[in-house]
């Protein structure tokens, strides 16, 4: 009956009230400057009265202003926003105790500011405690979650929906590792029940998010040879997680398939670098690189932040774990913890960002677009991946974050039982994490001082003084095969436009921006003799890849080891450390129009999976090597099999075909399919066999 909700909505309001009152005056008594006097005197039933209202006057002004505050401040960078929640909230207090009409109570406004804290976060929880024994009461606390975006849409379809998770960098042994431990028991329970079958699959040789998402999300990845890369055509960087990138890398992707994405039917994009095609976009940084006022990536911060409890909350656990991070970084210090990066500076509010504000902001989205029923939805949750980066990928650090990954998984299982129709949960990875201490760690100087020493070029004195670069400059004496004063060849001024040396995890690019074609070996070694045995016979680096003007493309290794990109096969030379697909991966690669001058992979240990991050990171991705290319897909078992018994999932481009399948399966609305380009990709060396299509055929 209608009038049981009301006054079921009565009781908890009432009771949230009871809670606030309670809290107020406790903390009047325990805060020397926080005051509560009644304008009658101060017995304690006219102090109580004058607690009621103030609460109360609180309650309604976080629930009628905070609103417009947070849609102003749309503007502010979210790292910004997250430290002014606290202010906002204590002058809402402060103007309710002055509005108050029962008395005349005061606070210090950083007393203000504490109350405030503490009251929302009691009447959160305490909403909260009495929601979750009627589920009807639990229904419209996650409504409350969504936006008014399907208010004029159509109507909810009776098929059923998929939510694609993504839990950024969780590579296939991580998660297995997490089940085993029980840090993860609600995909242990999807596993163990099991309702759900997990996959393995191998990423391209660019094992980073702007690859792998681009493939899973547009169908292509074509010409994405890195995180950053030079394109000599156009004389700028590309960074995968740079707006103006993203969104070309977007562009460039939907003219090569001529499709908008895998979201382009009832679709919604939550806290990707890439929209997918989806209507509803939410901390998506291809959207937040559009001008003007129709920005639709800030709507979710909106969205979330408009509720101030949400807020508070958020704002308390940032606070944490900027104080958890920083504990941790003084104890792997003390520690002598090795391998360790730096971790200050403004890492602290870095991680606390990926692992409080943006997956609470998401997962807030995510439940959203289930409620409001939208057909399919894909989230990228970033915790891990910023978290293993810089503690390491088996790290407790790590294992704390999956274990609070694993209960926004509990979340947005329970939403799924309050959605207007059945939900699908597909929880899949982009690449995983290899360890490892860097580059510079082990040897004392970096891959740019590594190349402009085999350029001839000046280097720093800190790589100077280290045996790598003692060893460096040797390699380029024999290399011109004639002696060279100490320290000569540091000196001498550079006649050429210098290289661009980039890194991305244990993938280095060297490009020479004068030349305005990828250079071959033969004009590299005219140019500089001594650089591609330098890097080749350094004991870092696993592998080079060269254009070449005899055999079109050539891998050289250690001691001379060089394979022409045709004849290149799995475990052989300088390829066999790297395992199985290595050789497609790198022909591949070849084949991309922007590939640089020279390719580097770092050394690779199969026994230990270590591999050598050529950026400050002791977990990394981004080449060949170890478990950073073996990501996983958690899917429900009343999807059809992913791949067909004994095939292999390779490659993002086919795991997009993977997730538009299982769309079709829906009775939901349909997702374009062009056959044109579905043969295109078959004829891919990374396809595998489509069961659909075979049961089809059959």
């Amino acid at each position: 009956m209608w009038w049981r909700r009301v006054v079921g909505q009565v009781g908890r309001s009432v009771a949230v009230w009871a809670a606030s009152t309670l809290t107020m005056l406790v903390l009047a008594g325990l805060l020397p400057d926080f005051q509560l006097q009644s304008a009658d005197g101060d017995s304690a039933t006219r102090i109580a009265v004058t607690a009621a209202l103030g609460a109360g006057a609180f309650g309604l002004l976080s629930a009628l202003v905070w609103p417009l505050l947070v849609r102003l401040l749309l503007l502010v960078p979210a790292l910004v926003l997250g430290l002014l929640v606290f202010f906002l909230n204590g002058s809402l207090l402060w103007l309710a105790l002055r509005i108050n009409p029962s008395g005349d109570s005061a606070a210090a406004p950083e007393t203000a500011v504490i109350v405030a804290a503490v009251m929302s976060a009691v009447a959160s929880a305490t909403g909260a405690a009495l929601a979750v024994r009627d589920d009807d009461a639990y229904r419209r606390r996650l409504l409350r979650l969504a936006t008014r975006r399907r208010r004029h849409g159509p109507p909810c379809p009776a098929g059923p929906g998929t939510v694609f998770l993504q839990l950024d960098g969780v590579g296939h042994d991580v998660l297995r590792a997490a089940v085993d431990k029980g840090l993860m028991p609600t995909v242990a329970r999807w596993l163990h029940r099991p309702t759900h079958r997990l996959t393995g699959w191998r990423t391209d040789w660019s094992s980073q998010t702007g690859a792998s998402q681009l493939g899973i999300l547009h169908g292509s990845n074509h010409d994405v040879p890195a995180f950053r890369w030079y394109e000599k055509d156009t004389r700028e960087v590309m960074v995968c997680n740079r707006p103006s990138s993203a969104a070309e890398l977007q562009r460039r992707a939907v003219a090569r398939t001529h499709d908008g994405g895998l979201l382009t039917a009832d679709g919604a994009s939550r806290g990707n670098l890439f929209s997918g095609g989806a209507d509803e976009a939410a901390l998506v940084l291809t959207v937040s690189a559009r001008r003007g006022r129709d920005n639709r990536s800030r709507a979710g911060y909106f969205a979330y932040f408009s509720d101030p409890a949400n807020a508070v909350r958020t704002a308390l656990s940032f606070a944490a774990e900027v104080g958890r991070e920083i504990g941790q970084s003084v104890r792997a210090r003390l520690r002598r913890q090795r391998p360790r990066v730096g971790r200050g500076g403004l890492y602290p509010l870095v991680r606390a960002f990926a692992t409080v504000v943006e997956r609470d902001v998401v997962v807030a989205a995510v439940m959203g677009d289930m409620l409001a029923g939208r057909t399919a939805v894909y989230a990228d949750l970033v915790a891990y991946d910023e978290v293993a980066h810089h503690s390491g990928p088996a790290s407790r650090d790590a294992e704390k974050v999956l274990e609070r990954l694993d209960r926004s998984l509990a979340l947005i299982e329970k939403a799924a039982e309050h959605a207007p129709r059945p939900y699908r949960i597909v929880v899949l990875s982009d690449h995983g994490q290899s360890p490892g201490e860097t580059f510079r760690a082990r040897y004392g100087l970096t891959l740019a001082d590594l190349v402009r020493a085999g350029c001839g070029l000046p280097v720093p004195r800190r790589a100077r003084r280290t045996r790598s670069g003692a060893e460096a400059r040797n390699a380029v004496r024999a290399a011109l095969r004639r002696p060279v004063e100490e320290g000569g060849e540091q000196h001498r001024p550079a006649r050429r436009s210098e290289p661009v040396v980039l890194a991305s995890g244990n993938l280095g690019l060297v490009s020479f921006p004068d030349v305005r074609h990828r250079m071959t070996r033969e004009e590299i070694d005219a140019r500089h003799p001594a650089l591609l045995p330098t890097l080749a016979n350094h004991p870092g680096i696993g592998f080079l890849l060269v254009r070449s003007a005899e055999h079109g493309g050539v891998v050289l290794g250690a001691r001379g080891a060089e394979v022409p990109v045709a004849e290149l096969k799995d475990g052989c030379g300088p390829l066999a450390p790297f395992g199985e697909g290595a050789a497609d991966a790198v022909r591949r690669t070849h084949s991309f129009p922007h590939t640089a001058d020279i390719m580097v992979n770092s050394f690779h240990d199969p026994a230990d999976g270590e591999v050598l991050a050529f950026e400050e990171q002791i977990g990394s991705h981004g080449g060949l090597g170890g478990a950073q290319g073996r990501p996983f897909l958690l899917s429900p078992l009343t999807l059809s099999p992913p791949v067909a018994d004994g095939a292999e999932l390779v490659g993002a481009e086919q795991v997009h075909r993977v997730l538009r399948r299982w769309l079709r399966e829906a009775d939901g609305p349909q997702v374009p399919v062009d056959d044109s380009r579905s043969v295109a990709l078959d004829s891919s060396p990374f396809a595998v066999p489509d069961p659909a299509v075979q049961d089809k055929s059959a």
